[in-house]
């Protein structure tokens, strides 16, 4: 996704610090990606920065999660629970708009959209839980199919006795322990 949006270069440094101590202290998560080749991603693609601080500042906690064939970098929120900046919040704006009373702030395709990021697909989600335990206090929603969405449904996953569940609810609905994660290709 391109975001025209920049980070001021104090405010890069101070992230990308915050993302190597991560990488090293998590390198289970990436074990065959060496920092220099994050760093040098994340050089030529400056402006994906922005969107890495988004998923920062919201509780995302992102960091690397692999590497695409294309070389292309795989961020990842990876906070234990789902980001607390992201919760309460419906799945897309047509259910937003939909509720005609008790509204959500948002929907997670709105924000993930403004972050210049991508809501994860189920099979993404599945494979994250791979690499660690997450959600095992809360739910995150993930990118649904159009015939489900069709229907006034949304999808959403989290982790309960060493288990992936995927769910589904109302597009409309919202809950306190629900956001989303989100995915970003550098």
């Amino acid at each position: 996704m391109s975001n025209s949006k920049q980070l001021p270069g104090s405010q890069q440094e101070e992230l990308l610090g915050i993302l190597k101590a991560r990488f090293e202290k998590n390198m289970a998560r990436h074990s065959s990606v060496a920092w220099s080749d994050v760093i040098a991603r994340l050089t030529a693609n400056a402006h994906k920065l922005w969107s890495i601080n988004e998923m920062e500042v919201t509780g995302g906690e992102p960091d690397v999660i692999g590497v695409e064939k294309t070389g292309e970098i795989i961020f990842c929120d990876c906070a234990p629970d789902s980001p607390k900046g992201r919760r309460s919040i419906c799945y897309d704006h047509q259910a937003l708009e939909a509720r005609k009373e008790y509204k959500p702030a948002d929907s997670a395709e709105n924000m993930a959209a403004e972050m210049g990021v991508e809501l994860l697909t189920e099979q993404q989600y599945r494979h994250l839980q791979t690499l660690g335990k997450f959600d095992l206090k809360t739910s995150s929603w993930v990118s649904t199919p159009a015939d489900i969405r069709k229907l006034g449904g949304a999808v959403f996953c989290d982790r309960r006795y060493d288990t992936v569940f995927t769910y589904h609810n109302g597009a409309e609905s919202y809950y306190a322990g629900r956001a989303f994660r989100g995915l970003l290709k550098v």
